[in-house]
């Protein structure tokens, strides 16, 4: 192997995780491993470099699937890509996404933008405020194979503006009926944790299946057809209180009246008669369980310097949201596309319609920490992260991945 390429190790890791977790009683050599990590690196490059000459001959700038499929008929044989096509087909479909959270970065005043493939393209709701859901038919417009389609709406697709989304895949719009206490329309996936569950409220006592195989720890509820808060449960607080997404205000509790002070099992969440259940209005929820390696949901204590408390996750984290729970504080926000390295402050809030801050990004800065390979670390003084106060958090991985023996990726 050159000297070239041994500068470009991108699957020397991944190699031995994937046999480890496909098939655990089987390992891989060092010699193997760089060979095979040469052999995919060099597939790669020829896929690339036919799909560009694909994009050239149609005038076309940018990459898709279709012209990855393109390059893979011109460089195999005909059966050798019958089968590689079909299991391209099937990791493509794992990018159908179900949940899609966007905002606007650069220009204050536009809101945090929740769609989702059971109320369907067009359906807007927003983390920032209490309003009903909205129809807007130039936003997310389709749920696409490979990501999403957005229209001409400012708030998702403002000219020259720049923009951040968040996606979670729940099973592809595909959806249940699950009876066990308050009917539900149900889409989960069960391996990252995470369900849309639409209901009619009851006004009373309940119980509701979330779809999940698994016990949630943070469930986000709202009554989509009134105005109404954003309530969540957060297993940190427990069910005898909540707090509320669009809101800045400190944890209420105790209090029963919104989760009936019982906790979430691996079939139901509990519903009282207050908050989202206290009419017949449509709720949707967004329920999530912590998944070893890919997400934790959990709390601290912070220490109101600069030399902030360290948060074990068991992963190095993509994405990151807090919530200061005994005392009043926005919601605050990161991630490591709008901040690639492990040093974070690009934050924006979602219960605000505030272009993103980058304001004090130096050491001691407001909203400074660092993303870490197992953990995330805080760096500031400032109340929304790190006063002498208690937090709640939410975090998910860079790197999902988890061995036959249940030991997390650390860093990639």
């Amino acid at each position: 192997m050159s000297n070239t390429r041994k500068q470009f190790r991108y699957f020397h890791n991944y190699i031995p995780r994937f046999i480890k977790n496909k098939y655990p009683e089987n390992g891989v050599t060092s010699n193997c491993r760089d060979q095979l990590n040469s052999l995919l690196c060099n597939l790669t490059e020829i896929l690339a470099n036919k799909s560009i000459v694909i994009i050239k001959h149609n005038n076309k700038r940018t990459i898709t699937p279709n012209d990855i499929k393109g390059a893979i008929s011109i460089i195999l044989s005909r059966e050798m890509c019958k089968n590689i096509m079909v299991e391209y087909e099937s990791n493509i479909e794992n990018y159908k996404y179900d949940w899609v959270w966007d905002k606007n970065r650069t220009t204050s005043g536009y809101h945090h933008n929740l769609y989702d493939s059971t109320r369907g393209t067009g359906k807007q709701l927003r983390s920032n405020t209490t309003d009903a859901e909205i129809s807007q038919a130039q936003g997310v417009t389709a749920f696409n194979s490979d990501g999403f389609s957005l229209g001409t709406d400012d708030s998702s697709n403002k000219t020259s503006s720049e923009y951040v989304a968040w996606q979670w895949k729940a099973n592809g719009g595909t959806t249940s009926t699950l009876s066990g206490g308050i009917s539900a329309t149900v889409q989960a996936n069960t391996t990252a944790g995470f369900s849309i569950v639409k209901f009619t409220a009851s006004g009373n006592n309940n119980q509701v299946e979330h779809g999940l195989g698994a016990v949630p720890h943070f469930i986000i509820a709202k009554g989509k057809d009134v105005s109404d808060n954003w309530f969540v449960y957060h297993k940190s607080i427990g069910p005898n209180g909540y707090i509320m997404l669009n809101q800045t205000s400190a944890t209420d509790s105790p209090n029963s009246t919104v989760w009936r002070n019982i906790d979430p099992t691996s079939q139901y969440f509990y519903v009282s008669s207050g908050g989202f259940n206290d009419d017949s209005t449509d709720v949707i929820a967004y329920c999530f369980a912590e998944k070893q390696g890919y997400s934790k949901f959990g709390s601290y204590t912070g220490n109101n310097n600069t030399d902030g408390p360290f948060v074990y996750t068991g992963f190095k984290p993509a994405w990151v949201m807090i919530k200061r729970t005994s005392g009043t504080e926005n919601w605050v926000l990161w991630d490591n596309k709008r901040d690639p390295f492990n040093n974070f402050y690009h934050v924006l809030l979602p219960n605000a319609s505030s272009a993103e801050d980058t304001s004090n990004a130096g050491s001691g800065g407001r909203y400074v920490g660092d993303f870490l390979s197992n953990g995330f670390k805080l760096r500031n003084t400032h109340d929304t992260s790190n006063s002498s106060s208690d937090y709640i958090y939410m975090a998910f991985a860079e790197s999902p991945f988890v061995s036959s023996e249940g030991v997390p990726t650390t860093a990639r």
